[in-house]
């Protein structure tokens, strides 16, 4: 940029180009100045060419040690810092006004310098640099980061020890802090590197920190390995558990399964020893009550049942669990299974008639034609239906003896309504 400067004021400013001058583009200079239209008549004044780009690599370092205190050892540690910034002109009318002042005019010496030229002013074809590195705004920078140096480390909580690590973000705070104090001069640092911060390797207390930190850190380590063991040996009991109790529980599977089949097999035997032993009896023609009370009964005579001296039968039956009911079967199944096998048992005594026909085989009387009569049945409490015997052939229970009653013509144990001698109903 180029700012025509006169008497100390920045007036007209202009663009990168090429300009041919009038008074049509120079409105601030002619306000100003009433510009006579007599070309003869002339005044003086500067012009100032700006360069806006970025002055890139301009080495800065600290002049003296950065006094730091470390909390959390206690312990004082002097620091240095060096590095590089960029550095570019964001507001030439500021910096010329900063620069410039109110003097007239502004010559060599009082530029002191030109190794880094942001500012030429035109003064008989030469060109004049601006010191501005070298001398305020370098010490600009440099007092910035000793001033800050130290508190962007505490307020980050980095530890003096690993400072390498965090030299981005000491750089980042670092240029906050700079581009503050050179705003007001239209200047801003476009970037800013701390290249190395230079530690006490000689100093005691520098040394003691460093033997802190050094253990603090193995024992940390140590802690950790610890743990690490710890963990893993839970983990190894945790799993050897799962393990133990998945092979119980694979292993009580397996004699489940087994005693399962067992049980099975246990039960298609006995099943089939049942059914065999039903289908023997159903071919011998008797059932499996009788079986049992032939069984006792057997077991009871060679045990010698009623044959010991003051000893009764009923009662060593009774004694094997043998209900009276039940006795006289098996008594009776007993001798038929004790008799010769070539003895012949009569099992039909056929039947007397009213008439006095006796052992008629035929269901009717070949003398009077009466039917046969029906045998009398009764059914038992225990569930057993049409028993022709005296006892129940399930539970062995007595057949009930009917209720009879006495008439007053001196019949005793009449079952019917009426007297069969005199004909008297019988009271209720």
């Amino acid at each position: 940029e180029a700012i025509f400067f006169r008497d100390g004021q920045a007036l007209d400013l202009f663009g990168a180009g090429r300009y041919t001058l009038a008074t049509q583009n120079l409105p601030a200079l002619e306000n100003l100045y009433k510009l006579p239209v007599n070309a003869e008549t002339a005044f003086h004044s500067e012009i100032y060419f700006v360069n806006l780009t970025t002055q890139m690599g301009i080495k800065w370092g600290t002049d003296s040690k950065v006094r730091l205190f470390d909390p959390a050892s206690g312990m004082h540690v002097e620091l240095g810092a060096c590095g590089s910034f960029n550095l570019k002109v964001c507001n030439s009318r500021k910096l010329l006004l900063k620069l410039v002042g109110t003097a007239n005019s502004v010559g060599a010496n009082a530029l002191m310098g030109n190794e880094y030229g942001l500012v030429a002013m035109s003064d008989n074809s030469r060109a004049i640099g601006l010191m501005v590195i070298n001398g305020k705004f370098k010490s600009l920078v440099v007092s910035k980061v000793k001033a800050n140096l130290a508190k962007v480390i505490k307020e980050q909580q980095i530890n003096v020890l690993e400072i390498d690590e965090y030299l981005e973000v000491i750089s980042e705070k670092l240029k906050e802090e700079i581009n503050v104090g050179l705003e007001e001069y239209g200047l801003t640092l476009s970037e800013l590197y701390v290249t190395n911060i230079a530690t006490p390797d000689d100093d005691p207390n520098f040394k003691k920190l460093k033997q802190q930190f050094a253990e603090k850190t193995l024992k940390v380590r140590d802690e950790q390995i610890r743990l690490a063991e710890v963990e893993a040996a839970h983990s190894r009991k945790i799993m050897e558990a799962q393990t133990q109790a998945q092979v119980k529980m694979v292993s009580a599977q397996g004699d489940a399964e087994a005693m399962k089949i067992k049980a099975m097999a246990e039960v298609d035997a006995y099943k089939a020893k049942a059914m065999a032993e039903a289908e023997e009896m159903k071919a011998k023609g008797y059932t499996y009550q009788q079986e049992t009370s032939r069984k006792v009964g057997m077991e009871a005579m060679q045990n010698g049942i009623g044959g010991g001296k003051g000893s009764s039968a009923v009662g060593d039956i009774i004694g094997l669990g043998v209900s009276l009911g039940a006795m006289s079967g098996v008594v009776d199944m007993t001798k038929n299974s004790m008799k010769p096998a070539t003895e012949v048992v009569a099992t039909d005594a056929g039947w007397d008639c009213a008439c006095g026909k006796k052992g008629i085989a035929s269901k009717f009387c070949p003398e009077c034609g009466a039917k046969k009569p029906e045998p009398a049945t009764w059914d038992c409490a225990c569930g057993e239906k049409g028993i022709t015997s005296k006892f129940c052939p399930e539970c062995g229970a007595k057949k009930p003896e009917p209720k009879t009653w006495d008439c007053a013509c001196g019949k005793k144990g009449i079952t019917s309504k009426f007297c069969p001698e005199c004909g008297a109903k019988k009271e209720n």
